[in-house]
């Protein structure tokens, strides 16, 4: 157990004692006196694996499997695509339905291959996301993730993004300001989804690249009022 979160432990330890995950969840949720409910993406054990060049530093050109979501997040080679193994796991149902009832879907931020593009691997939640009404905005990173995303401007993490999911539509890209270089590009990258690209100051004043919660909770509240009644909706 070394190295292991606390909270971590507990969540195990509780789905071992319900048998069921979303249970477990729950009650940690009400445990803590949390808002809202956190939803696992699928109830099977899941392995995330990617194609690496030059994960191995001695050959900079091969491409290898690398497996694990810590080992992806920290290769010191470029990322060309992510998978799950295995290939098509099923969603959590509860999982799905919030997706269908929701007003807005949130995507991002986090690390772009191990953490983001991962839900949209699971076919059901992809569906999901495909057919439900609500308005999806897509949150962008301040920087670029050293190892995972080293080098990639705002609209390449785009560019990934619809090659793992072509037919993914967005409403909003959020964006901070400072860290889009070229706007015009990062347009032209967010139209391929449909999407208008919104500006807003959501990073802390600490020089860090993090964002600030109140900000960028200032900044969904924004596009929540000005997209929620823009158009028909989907």
């Amino acid at each position: 157990m070394h190295g292991h979160a606390v909270g971590n432990l507990l969540i195990v330890a509780l789905w071992e004692q319900l048998g069921d995950h979303v249970q477990a969840l729950d009650l940690v949720g009400k445990l803590l006196g949390a808002h809202g409910r956190v939803l696992p993406m699928s109830a099977v054990p899941l392995e995330l694996q990617a194609l690496v060049r030059g994960h191995d530093p001695e050959r900079p050109e091969d491409v290898d499997t690398v497996r694990g979501q810590a080992t992806v997040a920290l290769t010191p080679g470029e990322v060309q695509s992510v998978h799950l193994v295995p290939a098509d796991p099923p969603a959590v149902p509860e999982a799905v339905e919030a997706v269908l009832d929701a007003d807005w879907v949130v995507l991002g931020p986090g690390s772009w291959f191990s953490s983001v593009i991962p839900h949209l691997l699971v076919p059901d939640l992809l569906d999901a996301l495909t057919e439900t009404k609500a308005r999806r905005v897509l949150s962008l990173n301040l920087a670029p993730q050293p190892g995972e995303t080293e080098g990639f401007s705002p609209q390449r993490h785009l560019e990934v993004l619809g090659r793992h999911a072509p037919k993914l539509a967005l409403d909003v890209v959020l964006a901070d300001e400072a860290a889009v270089p070229d706007r015009d590009s990062l347009t032209d990258a967010a139209k391929r989804f449909g999407a208008a690209v919104e500006l807003a100051p959501v990073a802390r004043t600490d020089g860090t690249p993090r964002h600030d919660p109140e900000l960028l909770a200032a900044a969904y509240d924004r596009i929540f009022r000005m997209h929620g009644r823009i158009g028909p909706w989907r």
